[in-house]
Formats: structure tokens, sequence, C-alpha cells
């Protein structure tokens, strides 16, 4: 009867291990969501604002790895969290150094980087250029933007709008009239219809009056660009 019931219990425990590696073994949820943000986070490398999506990568491995010692022969999904792992790492080390490489190595000498934030009238105030702004009149700038979709006027313009935010560029709205610059190239570069960040140098006019443009209400701010990336 003991031999009986040994072998019962031996079987049983054989049964039930072949189930957990092949039947009962739940994907971890959170290895499949650090492999998905890891991937994601490869955009990172594109712009700096989206390294959140491989801090959250490297959160949810770190997650993962920790349930997998909890609970080794209930859930499975290790080389997912390891790759999810690895690329949310590499992203993290990687895209701050190629931006901080680009950021101090792309301004060109003799031009002075600015933003939109010197150029946008403040929140509640009338739509003209600020002080920040009348300050920058004929200096040259080095700044970087959109290109308004309705301002181009072939897939080879010398000539467009530059708006500071994606939402705009790809909506085409009519933004503020401090939100948006005409830009003239002056080199060998031509414009075509983009959902890039461009960057710019050349030399700011600030006008004291609105210019009408096609498409558009019409801009205080003209830049003669040297420089077009």
């Amino acid at each position: 009867m003991s031999t009986a019931s040994s072998q019962i219990e031996s079987l049983d425990q054989s049964s039930s291990a072949y189930l957990d590696e092949y039947g009962y073994t739940s994907l971890s949820r959170s290895a499949v969501l650090s492999l998905v943000f890891g991937i994601l986070g490869l955009l990172s490398w594109y712009s700096p604002l989206l390294l959140f999506l491989s801090i959250m990568g490297g959160v949810f491995a770190m997650i993962s790895f920790a349930n997998f010692k909890k609970y080794p022969n209930e859930i499975s999904g290790k080389n997912l969290a390891r790759i999810g792992g690895f690329l949310s790492l590499a992203m993290l080390v990687l895209s701050p150094i190629k931006h901080a490489y680009v950021y101090y190595t792309e301004l060109p000498d003799g031009y002075e980087r600015i933003s939109f934030a010197a150029l946008k009238s403040p929140v509640g105030a009338p739509d003209v250029p600020p002080q920040t702004a009348l300050e920058l009149d004929g200096k040259r700038v080095f700044l970087k933007g959109y290109i308004h979709p309705t301002s181009l006027s072939s897939n080879a313009a010398k000539t467009f709008v530059l708006v500071p935010d994606w939402a705009t560029c790809c909506f085409g709205q009519q933004p503020p009239l401090t939100h948006m610059i005409e830009v003239r190239l002056t080199g060998d570069e031509f414009a075509s219809k983009s959902l890039r960040r461009h960057s710019l140098a050349g030399t700011l006019s600030v006008r004291p009056y609105m210019k009408p443009v096609d498409g558009l209400q019409g801009v205080y701010y003209e830049l003669e660009a040297d420089h077009f990336k």
C-alpha cells in the first residue's frame, strides 16, 4: 500500500511539473510590456522627449524579474523581459549621449540659439511681438520648428511658414500670429511637406505690423535662412 501510494505521489508530482511547464504557466504581462516599451523606446533616438518610454520598459523589466524570482514555475517570458530590458537600458544610455552631442555641435558659428518662447506673446496679452522678440530684430539666430503644410506652394518651395509644435504642423490649424515665422531659403535647399522637426539659421526680422501670408492670416516674423536641415 505504501509503495503504491508513493508511486501515485511521484506520478502526481511528475504530472504537475509537466503541466506547470507546458500547460499551466502564464505569460508575464510585465515582460510583454517591457518588450513593447523597449521597442517603442527606440524612438527616443529621434526625440529625447520619448525617453520616458525606455524608462517604462526598464521598470516593467525589473518587475518581471522580481516576479520570476518569486514565482519561478508559474510564469514565463524571461526572454521577453531580457530583450525589453536590454533595449530600454541601451536607449537610456545612448540617446542622451546622442542628443547632447547634437546640441553642442549643431549651432553654426556666429548664430544665437533661440526658441519660439522668445517670440510668443504672453498668455492673455495681445498677439503682437513681445519685447524679447523686438530685441532679436536683425540678429542672426538658430532655432527649430515644423513646416506648416498650407504654407508650401510646391514640393520644392523656397518660402514657407515655420511653427513651433507638431500639432499645428500636422493638423494645419491657424496658429497665433506670434507663433509663426515666414522663412525664405537663400541657399540651394528647398522645402517640401514634412512632419519632422527642422533646424534653421538666418537673419530674423521683426515687423511692427502684420504681413499677409497665403493660406494663413499673416506673420510678424521673417527669417532669411542660409541654413536649413
